[in-house]
């Protein structure tokens, strides 16, 4: 299973340096968890640069996947990962909605680097 961070997916939709490495984890949709922050994170990046059309259709691609909504124990389980690594709020709910499922992380994020079960590679 994989959780792709908000980075990635916005570097995959822009066919960025590193879309390459994304790619694998964002195409095999039934293996995918999108977290529902990841929805949050890259519409309001997207709706801001490129506008609500192309914030929704971005947005719509991602919820091909199984979609991760945030509960009540889910945001438990993000405030312990959070404290942990000391991970701001989004990156630790995408970091437990991982854990929750046994997936790996896929990031450009340098807060996951060198965390268990991350994917990470530099922006370029």
């Amino acid at each position: 299973m994989n959780v792709v961070d908000s980075s990635a997916w916005l570097e995959y939709f822009e066919d960025g340096p590193n879309a390459g490495f994304f790619a694998p984890a964002i195409e095999n949709q039934k293996n995918l968890i999108v977290p529902s922050i990841c929805l949050y994170e890259v519409f309001k990046i997207i709706l801001r640069q490129k506008g609500k059309k192309e914030a929704l259709e971005k947005t719509a691609a991602m919820r091909q996947a199984k979609v991760a909504d945030l509960n009540s124990s889910l945001s438990l389980q993000a405030a312990s990962v959070s404290l942990k690594y000391k991970l701001p709020m989004a990156d630790s709910i995408v970091l437990a909605t991982a854990q929750l499922h046994g997936a790996k992380v896929w990031t450009m994020d340098s807060d996951f680097k060198g965390l268990p079960d991350v994917k990470f590679i530099a922006k370029k």
